[in-house]
């Protein structure tokens, strides 16, 4: 998954449209390969933006769940952990390999 698209379903407060326009943002950018598009595309590109935010908001709003709602704050939590954990294996990772260069 793209790490910029964040999971949207039974959270609370419940999803907003801004966040529903924001991941289908992400999701064309990722899916075209633009982060923005020319001119000429501009046009398909925010057409396409729309029809997947709205998809998106039916989704979330029907969707059913029997979990408890899940606290946005711990959520945001969870994934700067997990982004911190990846960069620091990244960092070590180039170091060792600077380590081992400078070895040589």
């Amino acid at each position: 998954m793209c790490r910029n698209i964040v999971p949207l379903n039974n959270l609370e407060p419940a999803a907003t449209d801004e966040e529903c326009y924001d991941a289908a943002v992400q999701f064309v950018r990722k899916i075209s390969g633009s982060n923005a598009p020319s001119r000429a595309n501009q046009a398909v590109f925010d057409r396409a933006v729309a029809e997947i935010a709205r998809s998106t908001r039916r989704l979330l709003d029907d969707l059913v769940t029997s979990a408890p709602p899940k606290n946005r704050e711990q959520e945001a939590a969870k994934r700067q952990a997990r982004s911190a954990e990846r960069y620091e294996a990244i960092r070590v990772y180039q170091q060792e390999k600077r380590t081992a260069r400078a070895a040589t």
